[in-house]
């Protein structure tokens, strides 16, 4: 039985996304080095703030049918960078008891064991359901400071606790928690006020409507610098608030169209995503674009949770998605090429079967990395589901063919990288951020 302190995957854990034919020795190889991580490593790899994705990785390709063997060596190309967590600090947890304490250590990654170890006490006597609904969904000042800091970070808190969640691991949970903590809280600069404005407005948009209107709009989709440190903090909000502001807050979700609006996120974000090429420049995919098509599948999960208030899974996702349009405009605002997703000529085109969702699947899930590309395969698989009723909506841009092509783009793009080359391009609006890219090869001009 998976606690808050001890990781149980079984092969029923199915998730929102799997293959046929999940293996109980998988299920425990994967328990084994999950464990493994959870006690000797901290969430960050290094002193930047670099998260340690060891859980996404392998909850991942066990997701996806790896072996055993597969688990246990992708675990350890990536456990030999990460760094050991911190002593823990007795009276810092006794402080966190008192809620007027509690703030005292937020934002501070040396505190990140401590409140790991709170939040597993808490699940303890609770359970992770009602930790979750009273730390980060209750409303209150506490719980709005940490719902933002889940939301930091290119989102790789939320994205920690949507594992936790899918796959109900008590412990992975506090860790997400504790990994919240650990961030800053300037991204509530735009979701509080958006959330604010959008209860006084009338007004209310698709994303790709919003996508469109952002990119029209020259004073926010060129507010973000190159040599900006951080392109949604300085450039997009620092330049452009009140632009972004006005367009985010045109995102609305109701009950009526929850499930509807789950499935245009992640429609969205696979769009821009996808679509962000730059001919005759090889095929990549944006790097943070990216983490927003891998965090949409746990809106999925968040939907079907009995325990989160309908209210509070339309607050989730409404500030998922209007995250997503300042993640857009943060990285110039690039036209999303459809042609180029549906004129995509794979590499493995000449080879039977090599196009199909499980041949990607194997490919990626025995790729040498660190995560990303798996969970973007996953997501772009999970996509396809949950957009099918959908697909005669306008506001649904990827359809049909598309899916395969994007699962082909996303695996051909990572794969065979030299270790001058890059996997992902970064910023894929700005022209610099291709200079260093080769051309595509002629079949796919």
């Amino acid at each position: 039985m998976a606690t808050s302190s001890k990781i149980v995957i079984t092969p029923a854990l199915t998730g929102e996304f799997s293959v046929e034919g999940l293996t109980e020795i998988s299920a425990k190889k994967a328990s084994e080095v999950l464990q493994k991580n959870h006690e000797d490593h901290h969430i960050f790899f290094n002193k930047s703030g670099f998260h340690n994705h060891i859980v996404h990785h392998i909850l991942t390709i066990f997701a996806l049918g790896a072996s055993p063997d597969t688990i246990q060596e992708q675990y350890d190309r990536n456990a030999s960078y990460q760094k050991p967590p911190q002593p823990v600090d007795e009276n810092v947890i006794a402080d966190l008891q008192d809620p007027a304490k509690f703030k005292k250590y937020l934002g501070q990654e040396r505190h990140y064991r401590d409140y790991l170890l709170f939040f597993q006490q808490e699940i303890d006597k609770k359970g992770y359901e009602e930790v979750i609904n009273e730390y980060m969904l209750k409303g209150d000042e506490r719980a709005d400071d940490m719902l933002v800091r889940m939301y930091a970070g290119f989102l790789h808190p939320i994205i920690h606790l949507g594992f936790g969640v899918e796959f109900k691991q008590p412990a992975i949970v506090a860790e997400a928690l504790a990994e919240a903590a650990a961030h800053d809280t300037w991204i509530g600069n735009l979701l509080f006020p958006a959330e604010k404005a959008a209860k006084s407005s009338q007004t209310s948009k698709s994303l790709v409507e919003l996508l469109d209107e952002i990119r029209a709009d020259k004073k926010l989709s060129t507010a973000a610098h190159w040599d900006d440190g951080n392109k949604v903090r300085d450039g997009v909000l620092g330049r452009a608030g009140d632009e972004m502001l006005k367009y985010a807050s045109q995102w609305k979700v109701s009950a009526d169209n929850l499930e509807e609006k789950t499935a245009e996120m992640t429609n969205a974000a696979i769009y821009f995503t996808g679509g962000a090429q730059h001919p005759p420049k090889e095929v990549k995919f944006d790097f943070y674009y990216m983490h927003c098509v891998n965090c949409s599948i746990w809106y999925s999960s968040f939907l079907k949770a009995p325990w989160i208030s309908t209210a509070n899974k339309i607050r989730l996702l409404e500030w998922k998605g209007r995250l997503d349009l300042a993640m857009y405009a943060s990285r110039r605002s690039p036209t999303p090429l459809l042609d180029d997703i549906k004129n995509y000529h794979p590499k493995e085109a000449g080879k039977p079967g090599s196009q199909s969702w499980d041949a990607i699947i194997k490919r990626v899930i025995n790729h040498p990395e660190d995560g990303h590309a798996s969970k973007l395969i996953r997501a772009i698989a999970h996509g396809e589901q949950v957009s099918k009723p959908y697909e005669g909506s306008e506001k649904f841009r990827i359809k049909d063919g598309m899916w395969l092509q994007l699962g082909n783009m996303a695996i051909d793009s990572v794969e065979g990288i030299s270790e001058n080359d890059s996997s992902w391009v970064r910023s894929a609006g700005f022209d610099e951020a291709w200079e260093k890219f080769k051309d595509r090869p002629r079949a796919q001009l």
